[in-house]
């Protein structure tokens, strides 16, 4: 059976339609995750190879209500909890800001690269007496972007809604919760970023420390505000597009799991192999935080 993880940005906080079977309070070395997760099954009779299920575990990374800015979700508790339930590939659905005058408010994107421009986030595990270092010279697994890809394209043609696909894209992540000022938006424009959001680099920083496959859905909502033909980006104007995309990402959601590939085959399976530069004896403490992530830690 497939395990697939979902963390839902803004304007998705829940599916529908799903056989929901338990909800999680999982409490992690780094606190509790920013709601609950919720645990369901998602039947796929029209899958080709035949009737298959896949395990979904939802998690609402800004809490329930949206009560947590970008800076305060515990990004640690979020990924770690979804490995901890036995999460195989995670999938970030993200409202972002267009940087380019062809990403139209309503187009996805997906994300294969990041810059991180957040100050003072906790982006790593390795903190406490244990250093890694983990590649991220290519953040994105191959396998689970082409298979978002395929899932994308297939809602497409299933959608009444209009919208492009774009197949790769830089993601800024700058720290919020603030909009970008006009000279921050030309800024970063001229560095080629394809789109702009607050949360999604952390995760994948992290995701790849927890040998996860990682992808970002990108949703475009606004043009930021650089461009002087459109009306700067509101949280009325975000909510507008949120809300005719909320079917989409859930129908893409669905469609997912009958295109992912073995997570084995992924860049970010065994990437603390040859990471970790500490030797022993460690602290106990140091030993304690890491032992879902690394067993046997000495």
């Amino acid at each position: 059976m497939t395990t697939l993880g979902v963390l839902g940005g803004s304007g998705v906080y829940s599916i529908d339609a799903l056989r929901i079977i338990a909800e999680h309070d999982v409490e992690t070395p780094y606190g509790r995750p920013s709601a609950p997760i919720t645990e369901a099954l998602l039947e796929h009779p029209q899958n080709p190879a035949g009737s298959t299920v896949t395990r979904l575990f939802f998690l609402a990374r800004h809490g329930q209500g949206h009560r947590l800015a970008p800076h305060q979700i515990n990004y640690r508790a979020n990924i770690c909890a979804m490995k901890m339930l036995g999460v195989k590939q995670l999938l970030s659905v993200s409202a972002v800001g267009s940087m380019r005058e062809d990403i139209a408010p309503g187009d996805v994107v997906i994300v294969d690269q990041y810059i991180d421009w957040t100050k003072g986030r906790p982006s790593t595990f390795f903190d406490e007496g244990v250093v890694a270092h983990v590649s991220l010279a290519e953040p994105v697994c191959e396998q689970l972007h082409n298979s978002a890809l395929l899932a994308v394209e297939a809602a497409r043609r299933v959608s009444e809604q209009e919208f492009e696909v774009h197949h790769c894209g830089t993601y800024l992540c700058m720290q919020g919760p603030q909009f970008s000022t006009r000279a921050e938006s030309q800024l970063y424009r001229s560095w080629g970023v394809d789109v702009i959001g607050m949360t999604a680099a952390t995760e994948a920083k992290l995701a790849r420390e927890a040998e996860l496959p990682y992808v970002t859905l990108a949703f475009a909502t606004d043009y930021d505000c650089w461009h002087t033909e459109e009306d700067d980006v509101s949280v009325h104007s975000v909510l507008a597009v949120l809300r005719a995309n909320a079917e989409l990402s859930q129908t893409i959601i669905a469609l997912l799991p009958l295109y992912l590939e073995n997570h084995q085959k992924s860049r970010a399976t065994g990437a603390l192999k040859h990471a970790i530069i500490s030797h022993g004896p460690h602290a106990p403490e140091a030993i304690r935080r890491l032992e879902w992530l690394v067993p046997g830690l000495k």
